[in-house]
């Protein structure tokens, strides 16, 4: 059993994927192609946004709005200690102070209630994270930063293709950011990503960091770097992107399929918020006692599984400067301890499910 099978996907659409990147190599356009245009443009459609910008990583892509809101030392940015590394990565690279608020134990996403008591006069945005395929609050966290003069990036690494209220993350804030890395539930075959806004000011800015500050060749007008995607990526993910509302219904299906089977038991299965019409499952993570015993029993079982995330960022070596410690963000520690996600892609089968249910009700 694949935890993520890459290998079915592309067997599926190999011919689609191929000749995409083949006509990129033929014609030898593997920077600023065509295809990164026509990418950032289907996306931009999907979401309903006006303007996407594609970029090398999914970390540039919350980097680069960043920069783009003239983000320095001394400013602060308001963010969740549940999340990876490079949420907050990227405030400590332009010198400002990542802000902890503890998350909601049901979704494990940022709490709202517990924002505004964390805003300062130096705090300039909010990076809410849709972790694990379903979004934060964000008509909540809109109306706090909105009050407070701040803007929101949502971090929507993990959630390309959820629903909230009817709209489509990454359109749900002032910038957004989504990664393409390959396990997600849009990848493609190396690192990639995109950012998504509909405020022409910021567009300008992103698009023109992302390519070493310039507007038009060798016009330098800002510090910029070379954060381009390129084009043999971007074939890909239009090959892909055909079949991925398909495979976003799957995933949703499969989710409801686990959580029913799950009914009854010691685990404690994702919970979807009523503002949430689709997770995207970009992982099916469980809550459990005893959670390496459990894991152990599921790999001598040939089941792959993987922890998001063992420590919490508070609690991490390279962020001690900031003087985090055991039990200041209570409900994030307790979920690192507990949480495991299990196989999750569109291409499991039910025989797949109830093999994986049985084996975590028999290793518990």
């Amino acid at each position: 059993m694949e935890y993520i099978d890459l290998k079915k996907q592309y067997k599926l659409y190999k011919e689609e994927i191929d000749k995409k990147i083949w006509d990129n190599i033929n014609n030898a356009t593997f920077i600023n192609g065509k295809d990164v245009t026509e990418l950032e443009n289907t996306l931009a459609s999907y979401l309903g946004v006006k303007y996407a910008v594609a970029c090398s990583t999914g970390t540039d892509a919350l980097l680069i709005p960043l920069m783009a809101y003239g983000i320095k030392a001394g400013d602060e940015v308001i963010t969740t200690p549940f999340t990876f590394a490079a949420t907050v990565e990227v405030i400590f690279m332009l010198g400002a102070k990542p802000v902890f608020v503890d998350i909601d134990e049901r979704t494990y996403n940022i709490d709202p209630s517990k924002i505004e008591a964390k805003i300062t006069k130096n705090t300039k945005g909010i990076i809410p994270v849709s972790l694990y395929g379903q979004t934060a609050d964000m008509d909540e966290i809109n109306r706090i930063a909105k009050n407070h003069n701040l803007f929101v990036m949502e971090d929507a690494c993990q959630s390309f293709g959820a629903i909230y209220k009817g709209k489509r993350s990454c359109a749900l804030s002032d910038v957004s950011a989504t990664s393409f890395f390959p396990s997600k539930p849009l990848g493609c075959y190396g690192d990639g990503g995109m950012m998504f806004t509909s405020n022409k000011d910021i567009y300008e800015k992103i698009k023109c960091i992302a390519n070493h500050g310039q507007q038009g060749r060798y016009n330098h007008v800002m510090l910029g770097l070379n954060f381009r995607l390129d084009t043999l990526q971007a074939g890909i993910m239009l090959a892909k992107f055909k079949y991925f509302e398909d495979e976003a219904e799957k995933r949703k299906a499969i989710g409801a399929k686990y959580t029913e089977a799950f009914k009854g038991s010691e685990v404690i299965a994702p919970y979807l918020a009523p503002y949430t019409d689709r997770s995207i499952y970009a992982q099916y993570s469980i809550r459990v006692k005893n959670r390496d015993a459990v894991i152990k029993k599921l790999t001598e079982k040939g089941i792959p599984t993987a922890v998001h995330y063992p420590v919490p960022l508070h609690l991490q070596p390279g962020y001690q400067y900031l003087g985090g410690k055991n039990g200041q963000y209570p409900v994030s520690e307790a979920v690192a301890n507990e949480i495991m996600s299990l196989p999750m892609h569109p291409f499991l089968t039910d025989e797949d499910i109830n093999t994986v249910v049985k084996a975590v009700k028999e290793a518990l």
